[in-house]
Formats: C-alpha cells, structure tokens, sequence
C-alpha cells in the first residue's frame, strides 16, 4: 500500500521490539510479556492520534485491539484502560485479516513465534475484533498483487466515496 503512496500506520509490534533491543529493555514478548503488551498499547495509542487527522485512508498494520487479543492469547489481565481504549479509538468498521498461511510464513529478528503460535494468535485476533463490532473481511491467500487488488475493490465497494 505504501508503493501506491497511502498512507501506513507502522506495526506497533515491531517497532516495540526492535527499539527494545535497541536499548537492551525487556520489554519484550519473550522477556516480559506484559511490559511488552503495556508498550504496545502505548505505541498504538500515539498511532491512532498521529493518523487520526488524516483526510485520506489510512491503513493500520495493527491496532489497539491487538492489544486486546495479545492480552487473550497470552492469558494475560486486561485492564479497564485498554477495554476504554478498544471502545473509544474506533477504526474502518471493515477489517482484512489475514488467515495464517505456512507456505509463506518465516521467522526474523522480531517474530520468533512458531506457525502453530501463528495460528493460534490469528484466532485470538478473530475473537477480539468480534468482540469489539467489526466487520472482518478476509483476505485471500494469493499473490501480493491480488491481495492489494482485492482490498483496494472491497474498499471501493463498501465506501464508493473513497477514491482509490
């Protein structure tokens, strides 16, 4: 999306854990798990505000309310604050998933989960975006291309008034 010039929250996850490296913190899903939720949240927060004002579409790598779903996966407690945060900092009623996809899923530096962890946090994430009132489009397992086609059609479709 970023090569057809829309604009892109980044992924909040990675510039967690790559700026905790970075300083030797531990706030890290492999370190301290909560810190590394706690961080996520505050960084998806400044997100939403910094592309809130935004007058064209802004596509979110992530959200607030995979805070949420981290949270579930993790058997972690969700405080007030991040339930207050799910509900007040609203995105696009239609969210793309992505379904987990083993043929092209790789590990790096900063996602060191298995694909089975892969799979399982795919459908915490399905839970939580359920549970907040989205609507979750899901995304074909096809080229990069195609996929870019399919989201950009679907937007079209369900929002004429957004010119892609």
């Amino acid at each position: 999306m970023k090569a057809l010039n829309y604009q892109c929250a980044p992924e909040v996850g990675r510039k967690v854990i790559q700026r905790q490296v970075e300083i030797q913190g531990t706030a890290l899903p492999w370190a301290d798990k909560v810190a590394f939720r706690d961080e996520m949240v505050r960084e998806d927060i400044n997100n939403y505000h910094a592309y809130g004002a935004c007058q064209q579409p802004v596509f979110f790598d992530r959200s607030i309310i995979d805070c949420y779903g981290y949270s579930m996966l993790e058997k972690q407690t969700v405080s007030d604050e991040l339930t207050k945060c799910c509900h007040e900092l609203t995105y696009w009623q239609n969210v793309f998933i992505f379904p987990p996809w083993e043929s092209i899923f790789t590990n790096d530096a900063e996602r060191k989960q298995d694909f089975d962890l892969a799979v399982a946090t795919y459908e915490e994430m399905v839970k939580a975006y359920t549970t907040f009132g989205y609507s979750l489009i899901e995304v074909p397992k096809k080229s990069v291309n195609e996929r870019v086609q399919f989201i950009l059609t679907k937007i079209k479709q369900l929002n004429p008034a957004i010119e892609n």
